[in-house]
């Protein structure tokens, strides 16, 4: 039997906490609506579930301003959800329809919201560690206060193009939050089998860049954290890094069975650490909002899933003359 979980008081506002929840909850419903299709054949090629690491985005997001950049890999759903693009573009770019972000083109390890300032979705493990930093670079060059949220996870840590741009980063003082999602699997492989140091974050010393590791299933944590890295570009101090600790319940890709893990371990997680689980016991506790009060936000989040399914299945798909855009740029 698994330990009795214990919630500790929260001095956060009850706004705050229903606000976390919602966000979280919407990624998760969603993830699951989006495992359903897929399942279904109306999501081709590969698709990987971000359910478990809610807390990481959504905390992080809390922390960030209009004019801030994210930029992060192929577990990428939560990110755009949780920056405020809509889940009916989303979800029609899963599916391949003309009503999608990248207009069916991307799928889901590539779509992107200049309006969002989301810059992908990218499937080559590490690529877009340069990428953000290049991204920080333009503000920087610009001389604003934005920083770039730039996400990859533990079996990225150990490409070599990310350290070239953590040198890069601390010499230039780029404006730059690297954000490394240890959810502890590199795609099948256990991070203690893969990585020598037990915190990655560490590796960011050679450089002079600080850092710490967060628990990336509190929210809270997460929301600190990201409050102190952001604070630390914002006055110039350049780059940082945030090691924040998650788990992801389901494989690495929808291919993926997960045999390299006992069910046992998942439960245990989900019973003990969840962060909508958290969230929720807080709300209840400090009197914030009722079990009927839960329960409709429950029924609200998923109306707004099943709709977005609904517009995916709805949006056709694209018109065989967008082969041809999006390929050259207008020079």
């Amino acid at each position: 039997m698994a330990a009795k979980k214990t919630t500790k008081k929260s001095n956060t506002s009850g706004d705050e906490l229903n606000k976390f929840y919602r966000e979280m909850l919407l990624i998760r419903r969603f993830e699951e609506k989006a495992g359903q299709l897929y399942g279904m054949g109306l999501i081709g090629g590969f698709c990987h579930l971000y359910i478990g690491q809610e807390a990481v985005v959504v905390g992080l997001e809390a922390a960030a301003k209009e004019g801030d950049k994210r930029i992060t890999t192929y577990r990428d759903h939560g990110h755009m959800l949780a920056c405020g693009m809509d889940p009916n573009g989303v979800m029609a770019e899963l599916t391949g329809r003309a009503g999608g972000y990248s207009r069916g083109k991307g799928g889901s390890m590539h779509m992107f919201s200049k309006e969002k300032h989301f810059y992908g979705g990218h499937g080559i493990v590490g690529a877009n560690v340069p990428l953000g930093a290049g991204l920080a670079f333009a503000d920087k060059y610009q001389g604003n206060d934005n920083v770039t949220f730039t996400y990859f996870g533990d079996g990225a840590a150990n490409q070599g193009q990310v350290y070239e741009t953590f040198n890069m980063a601390a010499l230039w003082q780029l404006p730059v939050i690297f954000v490394i999602e240890n959810n502890h699997y590199a795609m099948g492989t256990a991070q203690k089998r893969s990585t020598s140091s037990p915190d990655i974050y560490t590796r960011g010393e050679a450089f002079g860049i600080s850092g710490e590791a967060v628990d990336g299933m509190d929210v809270l944590a997460v929301k600190a954290a990201g409050e102190k890295a952001v604070a630390h570009c914002r006055a110039g101090k350049g780059p940082y890094i945030l090691e924040v600790k998650t788990y992801r319940y389901r494989g690495h890709s929808m291919s993926d069975p997960a045999k390299y893990r006992t069910r046992e371990e998942v439960q245990k997680i989900r019973e003990e650490k969840d962060a909508i689980e958290h969230v929720r016991d807080l709300l209840l506790q400090g009197k914030h909002a009722t079990e009927d009060d839960l329960k409709a936000i429950d029924k609200e989040i998923k109306a707004v899933v099943n709709a977005s399914a609904e517009f995916a299945k709805e949006s056709p798909e694209p018109a065989v003359e967008e082969l041809w855009t999006d390929i050259y740029v207008d020079a």
